[in-house]
């Protein structure tokens, strides 16, 4: 690990004062991918900001149909909240499948989204369920945030604040775990709402999470598994390693997006 500079700001204004002022600054949240890629001298940053002491990035709330969940709250502390569980059961439940214990509780859902793996979770939902990203500065629709692997629609000095999930209708989601990491090798959201179906798949695309099109209208025009019968993904878009390859991983999808379908009631 080479030697940084570290801050522990109290407020989040601070952090961002320090985002624009230090040099080479890099914001700790949860620590799940920055740490090992310390350790590893993958990365070398001048200073750590850490975001752990500032209490207006954690939290959960409802207000009317919105459920806004702080950048810094746990994967765990959304697994288990009683607002998630009666807003969004399906985005709670696919917190309790990421990682093991000790990462539901260090991870952060903001570190999640900020860092987009292509193969996490949240992209998934907030793709899924239309969620906004609010940061210091603006709003942020998930559908403009995401942007390929590893980016995002952030400025190197921008903060995410929270994310708001609006209520939708009936969700589920269903992933195969790589055995090792338990990160997705295909993971399938799919959100069934007044105007429409919305299925995202993280864990696949070659670019991260995306929207497959020809699933949704499948399943809007007949919401039942068998829907998902006469199409399939384009397997040559698909990621593809020494877990699987982009045939695989194609399969794998479909079959998620069925057990998905069939969790709601289709």
């Amino acid at each position: 690990m080479y030697a940084f500079d570290y801050q522990r700001p109290s407020f989040s204004q601070d952090a961002v004062s320090m985002m624009r002022s230090l040099e080479e600054p890099k914001l700790l949240a949860g620590g799940q991918t920055l740490l090992p890629t310390l350790k590893q001298r993958l990365a070398q940053p001048g200073t750590l900001v850490d975001l752990s002491r500032i209490p207006d990035l954690s939290g959960i709330s409802v207000a009317g149909d919105v459920l806004r969940i702080g950048a810094m709250t746990r994967h765990a502390e959304v697994a288990t909240s009683d607002l998630v569980h009666a807003h969004s059961p399906a985005l709670a439940e696919l917190a309790g499948m990421i990682g093991d214990p000790a990462v539901r509780n260090r991870g952060t859902i903001g570190g999640s989204l900020a860092n987009n793996d292509p193969s996490a979770d949240y992209p998934a939902a907030a793709l899924a369920l239309g969620a906004t990203l609010v940061t210091d500065r603006r709003r942020l629709a998930a559908s403009d945030f995401f942007r390929g692997l590893f980016e995002t629609a952030l400025e190197e000095d921008e903060l995410i604040l929270a994310v708001e999930f609006p209520k939708s209708g009936p969700a589920a989601y269903r992933k195969f775990r790589n055995p090792a990491s338990r990160y997705a090798m295909a993971g399938v959201f799919v959100v069934r709402g007044a105007d429409g179906v919305r299925v995202a798949v993280t864990g696949v695309g070659q670019e991260g999470v995306f929207r497959w099109k020809e699933a949704e209208a499948a399943l809007t025009a007949r919401f039942a598994p068998d829907a998902l019968e006469g199409i399939a993904l384009d397997p040559h878009t698909a990621m593809s390693d020494l877990h699987g390859d982009g045939a695989y991983r194609a399969q794998l999808t479909k079959v998620m997006a069925r057990r998905a379908v069939e969790a709601i009631g289709g």
